[in-house]
């Protein structure tokens, strides 16, 4: 299809719904070693033998650290309210302990004020994935000292920032963190041990708690919240054994973290499966993770699809595949939503990141991702049909503003409104950013309609 000629979502938003795009720091920053920035798992896991497919690393990934102000005018072109990015805390204390790094301090100075004076809201994260690799090396997130340092590393970032960020995540996915981290290994640091990954998880968990709690009793005015990749998980027929095996993989992927943040304890059926790979679980711990949160944040992709015996294959399945090999199922998200409202009392939803690669190329300076309008179309979609039928979802962003260094990929796949080349590391802007743009134009129309209505 031709971005020119639009898809329209058909639901309707309320006038204070949050608009925005989102990036990460190791997957766009580059500089590796500017200014004193301290080595991170990420920076240490790329150097592994086969651990990126295409051989690469994020030494200059898009290099938004020197081209800050060009991408924050892009930013500001795509009429987004917000901004959601994370702090690389090697970046800001390249140790995970003692000293901050002012040149790194100054860099997010320099994006937050920018941000603000371009009339965008800063939504910063605290934690996407790139731990320093010193305290990697003391036994990183397995380890409980590293929530007290990173307690203590969020207090410093709220200090300085809080005053002028509208939210405050304190880890992207956790899941990804324990189980790719340290379960299958194929993510940094590379560990493979089931009961590692799930005291890591616990440790995310107690973590997050401790931050908010320590966070609030300084006085900090930004919302507080965590962000968590979620999915229908479903089964690939109606056997009695995939519907178990669907039901035990919900368990590990959502309840094992909504059930502690939202109820206090985690899933029994999930505790039993784990047997001596449970976590060790100090007095307080619980109440510790059921800290009240200001928000939930909601990262969405795709669905789960289980059997028993691992053979469901999404390319065999026929539906519609993005260039990561997952199923485009935007009712899924519907699915998602209201089953979150269903099952926990919530605070108010944002979904942080939904969006899609595909096999993008640049022709005549321009490039044509009709599939990727389609594709961000009938999940806005699809989020507008949770709000109407009453879930409580405050705001929406497109992952991701920049072609990036997609992790385990490297830089095959292509997420972003904007094309990278990455030899010239020249932006381009896709189909799929004027469409966005001109979606929110229509947007900013509708709550001009509104107050006018309401004056």
């Amino acid at each position: 299809m031709n971005a020119s000629l639009p898809l329209h979502p058909r639901s309707h938003f309320p006038p204070d719904f949050v608009w925005g795009v989102a990036t990460s720091a190791f997957q766009i920053e580059g500089a590796a070693t500017w200014q004193g920035k301290g080595e991170s798992i990420w920076d240490r896991f790329c150097r592994q033998p086969g651990a990126i497919a295409d051989g690469s690393h994020g030494d200059v990934a898009c290099d938004h650290l020197n081209r800050l102000d060009s991408d924050l005018d892009l930013i500001e072109r795509l009429g987004v309210d917000a901004y959601r990015f994370s702090i690389s805390w090697p970046r800001v204390q390249p140790d995970g302990r003692g000293a901050f790094n002012p040149q790194g301090m100054a860099f997010y100075e320099r994006l937050v004020d920018g941000l603000l004076q371009r009339g965008i809201r800063p939504y910063l994260t605290l934690n996407h994935w790139d731990l320093p690799q010193s305290l990697q090396d003391s036994g990183g997130w397995a380890h409980r000292d590293t929530c007290y340092r990173f307690v203590q590393y969020a207090r410093h970032m709220a200090q300085a920032l809080g005053d002028r960020v509208a939210a405050i995540t304190t880890h992207n996915e956790p899941w990804v963190m324990a189980v790719l981290g340290h379960e299958s290994g194929v993510f940094a640091p590379g560990v493979r041990n089931r009961g590692t990954a799930m005291q890591v998880a616990h440790h995310l968990l107690v973590s997050h708690g401790l931050a908010l709690q320590e966070l609030r009793a300084d006085g900090c005015k930004s919302r507080l919240g965590i962000v968590l990749n979620l999915s229908p998980i479903v089964p690939a027929t109606a056997s009695e054994a995939d519907a178990a095996a669907a039901r035990l993989e919900d368990g590990r992927s959502v309840r094992w973290y909504l059930d502690p943040l939202l109820r206090g304890e985690y899933p029994e059926d999930v505790w039993h499966h784990l047997g001596t790979d449970a976590p060790c679980v100090e007095h307080g711990d619980m109440e510790l993770i059921a800290t009240p949160m200001d928000f939930l944040g909601v990262n969405y992709y795709t669905r789960s699809v289980v059997s028993a015996n691992g053979s469901w294959n999404a390319k065999e399945h026929g539906g519609p595949l993005t260039d990561m090999g997952w199923e485009i199922v935007p009712q899924g998200l519907t699915q998602l939503l209201r089953r979150l409202q269903r099952d926990w009392s919530l605070p108010p939803l944002y979904v942080m990141e939904n969006g899609a690669a595909f096999r993008d190329s640049l022709q005549d300076g321009r490039v044509h991702d009709g599939d990727r309008v389609e594709y961000l179309s009938s999940h806005i979609d699809a989020v507008g049909r949770a709000i109407a039928q009453g879930v409580p979802v405050a705001g929406y962003m497109v992952w991701s503003l920049l072609d990036n260094f997609e992790w385990a990929s490297g830089y095959a796949k292509r997420f972003g409104l904007v094309h990278v080349d990455y030899d010239s590391l020249a932006r381009t802007p896709k189909d799929s950013f004027h469409w966005y743009r001109g979606f929110l134009d229509g947007q900013k129309a509708q709550r001009k309609l509104h107050v006018g209505a309401m004056a």
